[in-house]
């Protein structure tokens, strides 16, 4: 199979992931970048956060337009993490291959682990699938942040937005499979919120952890990066009709088996 079936592969499901789950998408793309496609860490690392960039920003586009962010606060949550992701991919650059992989694998298997937990819990999951957002004013307006009170202060939505970056610079990632959890569980979202207000955090954070690897890394294979990208692009708003099709619980379990196995082939590879 050659390397540009492997990289419209690999972005398909990038991109599906995004679009569906509003995260999880650079999870997928770090491991394949590095054992598909035969990137070093720390180039699968910034090419995962360009791939993440542009990828989020369809999804988020195709979510705003069935009313699904609430801009103000996802801002906010965003612009508290932009700092560390910034700093954190600045320090990404000296760390070495094993311990990034190897923290990258610890990170993938919490990942699994919190979207199978959720993945028990009740969810808001018939309004997500329903889109019952368009009968309400806030839907044609698009303010959906107005009278809807946060279940915490803004202390606790700064250090989640803050920890947020910090991963997503250190370890090339987005953040969305935090961040939505993060956002229901932390700022009282629903189901459908998190997930198109999860892309806006992710454009945010993998801009700002992208500028400081810029130049840091090397040359990239743009001949990768560029169909890995469109792959991705495409497969977004295909997750985003995935989203609408099946329940948020289906998506999550499938996502973190891959993610299980995903993790357990990386920590393998590191250790031996």
């Amino acid at each position: 199979m050659t390397t540009l079936v492997l990289a419209l592969i690999a972005g398909a499901v990038v991109g599906l992931a995004l679009g569906g789950l509003g995260g999880g998408g650079s999870m997928l793309a770090v491991p394949a970048l590095i054992y598909l496609l035969g990137f070093t860490p720390a180039h699968a690392g910034t090419a995962s956060l360009l791939i993440v960039a542009a990828t989020s920003l369809t999804g988020l586009l195709a979510h705003a337009r069935a009313g699904r962010v609430r801009w103000r606060t996802g801002l906010l949550f965003a612009a508290a993490g932009l700092p560390l992701a910034a700093a954190a991919g600045a320090l990404s650059a000296h760390l070495p291959a094993t311990l990034l992989t190897v923290a990258f694998a610890v990170l993938a298997a919490f990942a699994a682990w919190r979207m199978l937990a959720s993945a028990r819990k009740p969810k808001d999951s018939a309004r997500y699938r329903t889109g019952d957002l368009k009968d309400s004013a806030r839907y044609r307006t698009g303010d959906l942040d107005a009278d809807r009170p946060n279940a915490s202060g803004p202390g606790r939505s700064a250090a989640a937005g803050a920890g947020l970056g910090a991963v997503t610079g250190l370890l090339g990632v987005g953040g969305g499979f935090l961040a939505v959890p993060a956002l229901v569980s932390v700022l009282a979202f629903t189901m459908a919120e998190a997930v198109g207000t999860s892309l806006l955090v992710i454009t945010a954070n993998s801009l700002a952890a992208l500028v400081p690897r810029i130049g840091t890394t090397g040359s990239l294979d743009w001949a990768v990066i560029a169909p890995f990208t469109a792959a991705a692009i495409l497969g977004a708003w295909d997750g985003k009709r995935l989203a609408d099709r099946f329940s948020s619980r289906t998506l999550q379990k499938a996502f973190a088996v891959a993610l299980l196995a995903v993790a357990a082939l990386m920590i393998t590879d590191a250790l031996r």
